[in-house]
């Protein structure tokens, strides 16, 4: 009994299910259709062009604003990832002071710190089996002069031979230092690119090459010039002058710490090297105890890290800026949504007689809902498709304007424009609905 009953329900929901939709067509009839509902929607969206650009602001905004910033930050950290692994993946430094200081508390330790010392990096040097190769260096900004020519907050730079090698800097003319140069603290440097255009107005390398330029005092035979590096995050890597470690020793009377840059022959021996670096530098110095408010902290008084630290920190705050806009842009979506149902209502108000007189001549309630529905989402992807454009705009004009690389990710086009299709599905059910449930007589009095 309970059986016959489940059928004859589900037999009653079926014809209530038709009276509302329809029979099914065939796929041939489905497609003639859905030709004619898309053909009938887009010339309707054609003949209120003004109000359909006014609906599409919305989501515009919502779409361009998550494009961009992605696009953009895409750009920031691949920019930012190819300048600190320029050094390779089998670099890493030991220093008094982290790359990044996050906290009051860490300043304060490192204020506590004793300075890396040249006999500190000579330790490593001995003792680091898993060294290949170590260099180190120290620096102080200062101001370059040559003729009439005065440039400040210029990086001067006292470095080993063996950074060349390490960091990987290229020289594009001239020659680096020899061996005996160094050790006899020549007064020789090799200069960036930004030296070159502010301090010798752009000159001709061979015209540079054996010119004197004046650095806190001291003067420098110029014997180089480095291949340029560019800038990040809109700031110059160009702008140094490099000079053998023993000279710096004497152009730079405050003594500043070292930093020690090491390299390992093979990535995967980073870590062993890290740790074997710790080791000796806790045998040379043992921990120290900093007071930090009222709070007592052990510190090992030295910081060993690599370009992943600084890579990990730098995403994590891209992260955080990911979050926001896309809260931000979801907030937009949302509005554009509410503007697209209201829109979608109004049409159907001002359509009820088009409305009752399609239903007179034959077209079910299905075919009346597809038809709005399909404006709906025709808007809304309009709007995903334009707001996509305008992002990628925005945020390439913004890259050349800053100087990193142009992202283009076509798979941020299809996310955008399928959001926007969910957003227009989502708005245009109930106006759809409305409309397909209007009496063809009642909409023709009405109209």
């Amino acid at each position: 009994m309970r059986l016959g009953n489940s059928n004859h329900a589900d037999s009653k929901g079926r014809s209530g299910w038709r009276s509302v939709f329809g029979s099914p067509l065939s796929v041939k009839q489905s497609a003639t259709l859905f030709r004619s509902l898309v053909s009938l929607s887009l010339e309707n969206l054609r003949r209120n062009m003004l109000r359909t650009f006014l609906t599409l602001l919305g989501i515009i905004v919502g779409v361009a604003a998550i494009i961009a910033v992605v696009t953009i930050i895409e750009g920031l950290n691949q920019t930012v990832a190819e300048t600190f692994y320029s050094k390779g993946s089998n670099v890493f430094t030991l220093s008094k002071s982290p790359l990044v200081v996050t906290s009051r508390e860490e300043m304060i330790k490192i204020e506590k710190r004793k300075d890396i010392t040249k006999s500190d990096a000579q330790a490593v040097e001995r003792m680091c089996t898993f060294c290949w190769r170590i260099g180190y260096s120290m620096q102080s900004l200062e101001m370059a002069k040559y003729a009439g020519n005065l440039v400040e907050n210029v990086t001067l730079r006292g470095i080993s031979r063996s950074v060349f090698d390490i960091e990987e800097i290229e020289i594009e003319a001239g020659r680096t230092w020899s061996a005996n140069e160094g050790r006899s603290a020549y007064p020789v440097a090799v200069i960036g690119a930004d030296i070159v255009k502010n301090v010798f107005d752009d000159a001709a390398p061979k015209n540079i090459i054996g010119k004197k330029i004046r650095v806190r005092g001291s003067v420098f035979r110029v014997i180089g010039i480095a291949v340029p590096l560019g800038s990040i995050l809109g700031v110059s890597r160009d702008n140094f002058v490099l000079i053998p470690f023993q000279t710096s020793q004497k152009a730079i009377p405050r003594r500043e710490s070292l930093v020690v840059s090491i390299e390992v022959r093979d990535p995967l021996d980073l870590e062993s090297a890290k740790d074997q670096v710790k080791t000796i530098m806790r045998a040379r110095r043992g921990k120290i105890t900093t007071l930090v408010g009222d709070e007592r902290q052990e510190d090992e008084g030295f910081t060993v890290e690599s370009a992943d630290v600084f890579i990990g920190l730098y995403k994590d705050a891209t992260d955080n800026i990911y979050l926001v806009t896309i809260g931000v842009s979801a907030i937009s979506l949302v509005v554009g949504g509410i503007v697209v149902m209201n829109i979608m209502l109004v049409s159907v108000t001002e359509r009820t007689r088009e409305i009752g007189l399609r239903k007179a001549v034959g077209a079910r309630r299905r075919d009346i809902m597809w038809q709005f529905l399909l404006e709906a989402v025709f808007v809304a992807s309009a709007g995903g498709l334009i707001g996509a454009l305008a992002g990628f705009l925005l945020a390439n004009l913004i890259s050349f304007a800053i100087g990193f690389p142009q992202m283009f990710d076509v798979w941020s086009v299809v996310l955008g424009v399928g959001v926007s299709s969910v957003v227009g599905i989502v708005s245009g059910i109930y106006p759809a609905w409305q409309a397909a449930i209007l009496h063809p007589i009642e909409a023709m009095r009405k109209g």
